[in-house]
């Protein structure tokens, strides 16, 4: 007996759509710039608000990115469920990012079951080879 993969449910544009509908109010913060079968780029436009003293990007915003990024990533394979729910996050930040440049998250689906969806996200500063940050997150998916 073959269990069926699911394949991607909803591409970049319709990712952003989403965004903008439901999370109106961060939702110009974040681009996604790709997806595929279990992975997506996300990338956080760093502004000013983003910022902690000494000008480097604070913990919050790269939290933020890493579970919009898993997130995304888990609605790109279930489709628009608005009432998934992050119900577990652990996250090391590395390496102190850029001054002033974005931030871009790499993630991967690494689990997806009926009820929960398990990701892992690098966070990188742009220009930098080395993650400034390594999250696993843990979604719970609705069951309608």
């Amino acid at each position: 007996m073959t269990q069926k993969t699911p394949s991607l449910q909803m591409n970049e544009a319709q990712l952003m759509t989403f965004m903008r509908e439901v999370f109106y109010q961060v939702a110009d913060e974040f681009e996604v710039e790709h997806v595929a079968d279990n992975e997506i780029t996300v990338r956080l436009l760093v502004t000013e608000k983003h910022l902690r003293p000494g000008g480097t990007v604070s913990g919050p915003s790269m939290f933020a990115l890493a579970d919009v990024c898993a997130y995304l990533g888990t609605l790109a394979m279930i489709g628009p469920k608005a009432l998934a729910v992050t119900t577990n996050c652990a996250i090391d930040f590395m390496r102190k990012p850029s001054s002033n440049t974005d931030l871009i998250a790499k993630g991967r689906l690494l689990k997806l079951g009926k009820q929960l969806a398990v990701s892992d996200v690098l966070v990188y500063s742009e220009g930098l080879d080395k993650p400034v940050a390594r999250a696993s997150l843990t979604y719970a998916i609705p069951l309608k």
